[in-house]
Formats: C-alpha cells, structure tokens, sequence
C-alpha cells in the first residue's frame, strides 16, 4: 500500500532541488550552481540524500555538464563514484525564457532548446523534466492554454521515443489543471505538485487530488504561507496532514524533492540534513512541527 511506500521512500532518503547544499549563486535563490557543481554531489552523498533534481537555467549556460557530451560523460562518472543519482531535470531555462508571449523566432528557438533537452536524457538515464509554468512563464489565459497543449502534442512522439516523462508544475487552479490534463490524456504527461506553491495559492490538496490527483507524478517538499514566501518546514500554511492523506488514497510512487527554504549561509549541508529529516517524519506519519 501507498503508506508502505512512503515509510520506505523515508528510510532510502530523499532528492533535493539542484543548489541548496552550496551558497546562492549571486543572490539567486535557485539556479544551477556554477562551479560547485562537484562540490554539490559530494555534499548530497554526505548527508545521506538519494540524489538531486538537477537544474537547467539560463544562469548555468556555458557551465552545465548537461551541454557537452564530454561533460556529461564527466556529470556520470562524479555521480557513480559517490552514489548519487539524477533522474530528473529542472527545465528552469523556460522560466527565464518562456514558450509564451514570444516571437515566432524566439519560440522556435525555444522548443528547439527543449528538443534537445529530452533528447539527452537517455544518455543520462533521465526519465522526467519538470517544466515550469509558474511567475514569468505562468499561463494566462485560456489561448495560452491552448497554445502549450499544442506545443506539448509536436513533442509528445520524441519524448516516448525517449521515455521521458513531462512533469508540468503550473499555479493553474484545479479545475483549469485538470482541464489541461484532459486534453493532454497522455501516460507521459503528469503533474509536478509543489506543496509550498499550492499553500501560498490558498489551493486544498483535497481540491488538487480530486482534480488529477491520479496524474500526479513528482513531488516538490516546499513550506510557504498563504500569499507569501517560502519558509521552513512547517513553520507555512502547507497543509502536510492532508497531503499525506491525499498521497496515500491516490497510491502515489513516484519522487520527493526537497525545494526547501534556505538556512544560514555557509551552513547549508547541516540545514538541508534537518530539513531532510523533517521531510522523512512526514513520510513516516509523524506531524512536521
């Protein structure tokens, strides 16, 4: 049963969000960590994490090993030799450059970008992106809705050639996401449910569930207040009873992301341990205080 999964999901450790377990990279509070990436891997290892969800932006450009072949041959080799996996890739590169309210030149350029990217995940034994939807990439209306269906359907033949999932993160209501949902009624097409971002919406996880609780397929461990920003676990409106209700009545198996707030800086392994550890509680059926 789901809850089984769950308690074993705790004990085999949980992934964290790409650059929580080094400094912010110039004042950013997420992007690819350029130059630390190594650094990071070993950190993960170190504090007993499964792996990381890595991050692909427009920041890292020129630095991400995901780009060459040479640096993901290098990415494999850092990750086996400490026992890290990556199986997930943040497509945040679509935040700073979305596939809406832009040219025709700039959209296929950008689809182009996206292409490629599901075209490298089985090299690196990649089996899903998240795809923002979210702040400046956010759908805002029902053309744009259409317009992302659309887009989503030209890619849908390579990303089952490649077995890659898309994991569509969006701060759409319930009932306009399940709408999504319906018109996009493909096995590779889930749902990335960000527990933070749905509390700062005011959204119920019963609402959410009811509405595509079944196409739910990752799941970003995050803590905000209604209408407000990210804070430590716990400490939010993020309704972490329910959502464990919800994931057990839904059978949900599938990955666990810490998108945690950041703690001091300079001591970002010893927060994301606590913060890790919290999480597990959680997946154990214990109250996050």
């Amino acid at each position: 049963m789901s809850e089984d999964y769950l308690k074993q999901y705790a004990q085999a450790g949980l992934y964290t969000m790409q650059g929580r377990l080094v400094a912010p990279q110039d004042g950013r509070f997420q992007s690819f960590p350029r130059g630390q990436w190594r650094e990071e891997i070993e950190q993960a290892a170190a504090i007993g994490l499964r792996g990381i969800e890595w991050i692909f932006d427009v920041y890292g450009v020129g630095d991400n090993p995901l780009e060459t072949p040479e640096g993901r041959h290098e990415l494999m080799g850092c990750l086996a030799a400490r026992g890290v996996s990556v199986v997930s890739i943040c497509a945040d590169y679509f935040m700073d450059l979305p596939l809406l309210r832009c040219t025709e030149q700039e959209l296929q350029e950008r689809l182009e970008k996206l292409r490629w990217l599901i075209g490298i995940c089985p090299q690196m034994g990649v089996g899903r992106i998240v795809l923002p939807f979210v702040d400046h990439s956010r759908i805002t209306s029902a053309q744009e809705q259409t317009q992302v269906i659309n887009y989503l359907r030209h890619l849908l033949p390579l990303a089952q050639d490649c077995a890659v999932e898309l994991h569509l993160e969006t701060d759409l209501a319930p009932e306009s996401f399940r709408q999504l949902l319906q018109d996009l009624d493909h096995p590779l097409v889930k749902v990335n449910y960000d527990a933070g971002n749905s509390a700062s919406l005011g959204y119920a996880p019963a609402d959410e569930f009811a509405a595509y609780g079944e196409r739910v397929g990752s799941f970003h461990i995050k803590d905000r207040r209604l209408g407000s920003s990210t804070v430590p676990l716990g400490q939010g409106d993020t309704d972490f009873a329910s959502l464990r209700e919800q994931l057990i009545r839904f059978d949900y198996r599938g990955d666990f992301v810490l998108q945690v707030a950041r703690g001091v800086a300079g001591e970002e392994s010893v927060w994301l341990r606590e913060m890790s550890e919290l999480a597990a509680e959680w997946l154990r059926g214990n109250r996050l205080v």
